[in-house]
This record gives structure tokens, sequence and C-alpha cells, in this order.
């Protein structure tokens, strides 16, 4: 079913304006619903559709983990693409598209390696001890690196996917996406060929709030996506900790077994019988011994001392 709020946004959008009909492509006609007042009129529910469709695969591919490179140079789309960019956190080119950016990654990247190390320069006021024409140099050449790769100078690796505004005006970023086999979603207007774009959606191309609304769409779809990445991270996370807990009760349960354990072996150490030595503490028993206390009867030998009367006897002898 068509999502009707959907609708009525891209109807007062403006998105449903095409191009006059003397300047349309053939292959554009499976999105045209009519024309009117010599200007062809795209069909919305295949716009909603397939703008649905777009928002999907924006969403799985940002759940990945995989990042989307917005593009859109022409000047209806430049401040739209950058505000949403920077919104969901993706890179994106507003400006110039560099040839070879995408098919010579690697010198792309060494440029903005030397933008970096630039940036580093200025902000540890290392300009600050050259001398000024030096100075004004470098910062010029900053400013102008920041013009053409400011927004894309954390882009580390190839996109997972392009979203690009106008594939005629951006033909070059649309031609080197499919030179790699990085899928593309685009408006498609009606002088648009939408052969070739893998997520194509049927839409006024030159509209501002057109533009706006569809990027707003596609940058929420990738948050979705990141934040379903980082709830999952965190379901993992935690049931990483579950299970390790787990297992620590069951180590600390193994360890609580343990001391029956050896009391057992304690039988085997009898050839030794290390620990039997303890059980001579019955001798303790042998406390009763002090029963000898009766020897000390010898002080019966106090008797003697009758001998000793024996002695008076013989003394007066």
């Amino acid at each position: 079913m068509v999502n009707n709020a959907l609708l009525k946004q891209l109807l007062e959008a403006g998105a449903h304006f095409g191009h006059h009909t003397s300047y349309w492509h053939p292959k554009a006609k499976k999105h045209i619903f009519t024309q009117r007042n010599g200007i062809h009129i795209i069909d919305l529910e295949q716009t909603v559709t397939m703008l649905e469709k777009a928002c999907t695969f924006a969403q799985d591919l940002a759940a990945r983990g995989q990042s989307i490179l917005l593009v859109g140079t022409k000047k209806q789309a430049q401040q739209t693409v950058e505000e949403e960019a920077v919104r969901c956190g993706m890179s994106y080119v507003n400006q110039r598209w560099l040839g070879g950016m995408l098919t010579n990654f690697a010198v792309i990247q060494a440029r903005i390696d030397h933008l970096v190390r630039l940036e580093n320069k200025r902000d540890k006021g290392e300009l600050d001890l050259l001398p000024k024409k030096e100075r004004v140099r470098i910062e010029k050449e900053i400013y102008h690196l920041n013009t053409q790769m400011g927004g894309f100078k954390e882009m580390t690796t190839l996109p997972g996917a392009l979203f690009i505004t106008d594939p005629l005006k951006d033909k070059i970023a649309f031609t080197e996406a499919k030179k790699l086999g990085i899928p593309v979603i685009a408006i498609v207007d009606t002088n648009c060929n939408p052969d070739g774009i893998d997520y194509p959606i049927p839409a006024n191309d030159d509209a501002v709030k057109t533009i706006k609304l569809i990027c707003s769409k596609i940058a929420d779809a990738i948050m979705e996506g990141k934040t379903e990445a980082f709830s999952g991270e965190a379901g993992v996370a935690k049931l990483v900790a579950e299970e390790g807990r787990e297992e620590a009760i069951e180590i600390l349960g193994s360890y609580t077994f343990e001391p029956e354990e050896p009391s057992e072996p304690e039988g085997p150490k009898e050839p030794g019988e290390p620990k039997a030595s303890k059980e001579p503490k019955e001798p303790k028993e042998p406390k009763e011994p002090k029963e000898p206390k009766e020897p000390k009867e010898p002080k019966a030998s106090k008797e003697p001392k009758e001998p000793k009367e024996q002695e008076g006897e013989i003394t007066p002898a």
C-alpha cells in the first residue's frame, strides 16, 4: 500500500514535475504518468515505492557498518547534501567531482594525508614560525584542498554505495561507481536514463524542496541503520558478557568442588601417609600417662625417714 503521507509530502515539494516534453529520455517513459502544458508529470506512486526501497537498502547498508557517499555538485543540491551528510555522519561531495576519486583512490588518499599533515602543522602553530609569504601560501593550499576534499577527508576506504542527486551532472561519479561495482542510489528525472542505476528514485531533480526531502529521507534511513548497528553491538556485547559470566560461574563452581576432589586423593597419599602423621594426634591420649603421677608415690621416699630413725638408733650406739 502506498504511503499517503509521503506521497503528500512529495506532491507539496513539487517532485512530480518533470522536464519539457521535447527534452526527455525515452527510457524514462515508464516513470511518466502523463503530460500537462507541455511538461511531463512523474508518477509519484512509483516514486514512493522506489524511495522506500532505496531507504531500506541504505538502512541495511548502514546497519552493516558500511558508508554511503552523498554526491550533489549542482547549485540546488550543494547546501542540502552537506547538511544532510553532516547530520547522518557520512562523507559528501558538493563541489567538483575529482576524476579518479574512486578508481584511483590511492592517489586521492595521498592528497588527503597531505592535507591532514598541513592542518596539523597549522594547529600546532608551526606555520607561525615561517615567513609570512610561505605561511600565506600554505594557508591558501589548505583552503583549496578543503574545498575539494573537505567533505570526504575522513573516508579511508571505498564507500559501500553512492547517493547522487543528478546522474547527468555527476556522470563521472556514476561511471566510476559502475566500474567498481558500487551500488548507486540516484534521483532520476524525465531527462535521465534509469537503466544501470541500482535504486532509481523518479522525481524532480531541479527543485530544492524535492532534493531536500529525498536527501532527508535517505539520511534518516542511514541514522536508523546506525542505531540498529549500535544496538546490535550492545546486544552482542551483553550476550558475550552474560556468557562470560556463566563461564565464570562454572569455573567458580568447579573450584568449589576441587577441594572435595583432593580430599579423595588423600587416601592414595596413604603410601606416604604424610597426612596420616596427623593421626598421631591420637597420641595426645598419652596425656593419660599423667597417671604416672602415681609414681609420685616415690614421695613415699619420705618414708625413708624411718631409716633416719635407724640412723638415730645407730648414733646412740
